[in-house]
C-alpha cells in the first residue's frame, strides 16, 4: 500500500502563510467516510453504537463530526467527561470506562447519566459508598487472562494487563450488583491493541458472547449490550494491509448468530470504543526541516519534536514520512529525522531511506490522528502546536490554537514571569 498525504504541497504552502509549522492537520473528508463505513458495517445490529475513545483525540471539533454519525463518547477521566458535556454528549451517550477511579469522577459521571463500566470487583462497594446506591444500568470489564492469539500469532497478553476482572470475579460482580439494585447489564473487554487483521473483533466477540450467555444463564442478569471496546488498528507501515471494517462487521454478525441468538439473546446491542481506527489515518503532523547534521550519521532536524509526537520516542513506533514535493524522487539517502529535545530518543525516524532533504522542506508525518497530539507534553519548556482541520471544501479551520509562553507559565503563582508576556 502506497501512503499518500491527504494534503498537497500547494495547500501546505498556503496554510503555512497563516499557521507556522509544526501543526497537526486533520482530514474532514476521510473522517466522515470512515465513520459512515463503520456505521454501515454494523447496521445489522439495531442497537449498535460507537463510543469514540476521547483519549485518542480529545478535540471537540473533531468529535462533533462523529456525532453526525450517531457516535457517543468513551471517557476515562473528569476532563474527558467535561469535554463530552460541553458538546452536549450526555446520558447513555457516554461510556465511562476508567480505572483507579477517584470518587469525584464517579459522582460526575453519574450526574451526567453516563453508563459506568466497572474495572474491578472492589469498585462495587466503592461506587455504592460514593453514590449511595448502584445505578440501574451498569457494565463490567472482563479480563480472561493468559495470552490472546490469532492462529499462532500472539496478539497481546491480557494476563499482564491491569484492566478488568477475572471470570470468577465477573460472575460474583453480576450477582452482587443485581442484589444491590442493578437491572440492566453490559459486558466489556479489551484484549489486544492495534490489531491489523479482520479476525480480531470476531474472535473477541466469540469470547464475550459465550461469557455473556453463561452469565445470563447462571445469574439471570439482563444483559443489554456487549462492548467490544477498541483494538482495531491501522497500517502504520506501507506494507501492511488496511482492515476491512465491513468484513469485520460481518464476522461479528456471524458469531452473534452462532452464539447469542440460540441463547435467546438476539436483542443484545453491540457497542465499540474505537479511537485509533476512527482518527489515526486522518491526521498528520506537518513539520519543517530546519537543520542538517553530518557526523557519524546523517541527521535532519525538524521544528517538531517528541513533545508534538511521542510515539516514536516512547514505543519505537513507526510513522511513515513524506517529503512533500519529492514523492517521486529516489529514496537514496538514509537519515535519522530528529527533534530538538535534550533526549537522544527524540527521533521520528531512525536509518530511514528518504529522498534528499533540504532545509525548508515540508515533511508530513503520517497516521498521527490518534494518540498523537493527545500524548503531548511540555518537557524542555516546549509548547504544543496548533490543530487544524482541512475541510471538505478545501478550506482550513483552526480547531486548537498553538500554546504560548503565557500558557506555559500560567500555573505559577509565586513569580511575576508573565509581566512582559502578551
Amino acid at each position: 500500500m502506497k501512503k499518500e498525504p491527504f494534503v498537497t504541497l500547494e495547500q501546505l504552502k498556503e496554510i503555512i502563510k497563516t499557521y507556522p509549522t509544526p501543526f497537526y492537520l486533520y482530514d474532514e473528508k476521510g473522517i466522515r467516510e470512515n465513520a459512515r463505513a463503520l456505521k454501515e458495517a454494523f447496521a445489522w445490529n439495531p442497537g449498535y453504537r460507537e463510543y469514540f475513545a476521547v483519549k485518542a483525540t480529545p478535540n471537540p471539533y473533531l468529535i462533533e463530526i462523529l456525532k453526525d454519525y450517531g457516535c457517543g463518547c468513551d471517557c476515562s477521566s473528569m476532563t474527558e467527561l467535561m469535554l463530552s458535556d460541553a458538546i452536549e454528549v450526555r446520558g447513555e451517550d457516554i461510556m465511562f470506562s476508567s480505572n483507579d477511579t477517584p470518587a469525584e469522577e464517579f459522582v460526575y459521571a453519574d450526574k451526567l447519566g453516563a453508563i459506568i463500566n466497572l474495572d474491578d470487583y472492589t469498585h462495587i462497594d466503592f461506587l455504592e459508598q460514593t453514590l449511595g446506591y448502584i445505578p440501574e444500568t451498569i457494565s463490567c470489564r472482563y479480563n480472561p487472562g493468559g495470552v490472546f492469539r490469532i492462529s499462532n500469532d500472539i496478539m497481546d497478553n491480557p494476563g499482564d494487563s491491569k484492566y478488568g476482572m477475572t471470570k470468577e470475579q465477573l460472575f460474583d460482580a453480576y450477582r452482587v450488583l443485581k442484589e444491590k439494585g442493578a437491572k440492566r447489564f453490559g459486558l466489556h473487554a479489551f484484549l489486544a491493541s492495534n490489531t491489523v487483521t479482520n479476525e480480531y473483533y470476531p474472535m473477541l466477540a466469540k469470547v464475550l458472547f459465550e461469557v455473556a450467555a453463561e452469565l445470563k444463564k447462571e445469574t439471570g442478569a439482563d444483559i443489554r449490550f456487549i462492548n467490544l471496546s477498541g483494538g482495531i488498528g491501522i497500517p502504520y507501515r506501507p506494507d501492511q494491509e488496511v482492515n476491512d471494517i465491513r468484513a469485520i462487521g460481518e464476522g461479528v454478525r456471524k458469531v452473534y448468530e452462532e452464539v447469542l441468538v440460540p441463547a435467546g439473546m438476539g436483542d443484545v446491542a453491540i457497542y465499540t470504543e474505537l479511537g485509533r481506527f476512527m482518527m489515526g489515518p486522518y491526521g498528520c503532523l506537518v513539520t519543517k526541516a530546519i537543520h542538517e547534521k553530518h557526523t557519524h550519521k546523517e541527521y535532519i532536524g525538524c521544528d517538531a519534536c517528541a513533545v508534538n509526537l511521542m510515539r516514536p520516542a516512547m514505543y519505537g513506533a513507526y510513522h511513515h514520512i513524506t517529503v512533500m514535493g519529492k514523492e517521486n524522487e529516489p529514496l537514496d539517502h538514509v537519515y535519522d529525522v530528529t527533534g530538538s529535545l535534550c533526549e537522544n530518543n527524540d527521533k521520528f525516524a531512525i536509518d530511514r531511506e528518504l529522498p534528499k532533504i533540504d532545509k525548508g522542506d515540508l515533511l508530513v508525518i503520517h497516521d498521527t490522528g490518534a494518540h498523537g497530539f493527545a500524548m503531548g507534553y511540555n518537557y524542555n519548556g516546549k509548547l504544543k502546536s496548533a490543530e487544524l482541520l482541512l475541510k471538505e471544501d478545501g478550506s482550513v479551520q483552526l480547531i486548537r490554537r498553538a500554546e504560548t509562553p503565557k500558557d506555559y507559565f500560567a500555573t505559577f503563582n509565586c513569580f511575576d514571569i508573565l509581566k512582559d508576556l502578551v
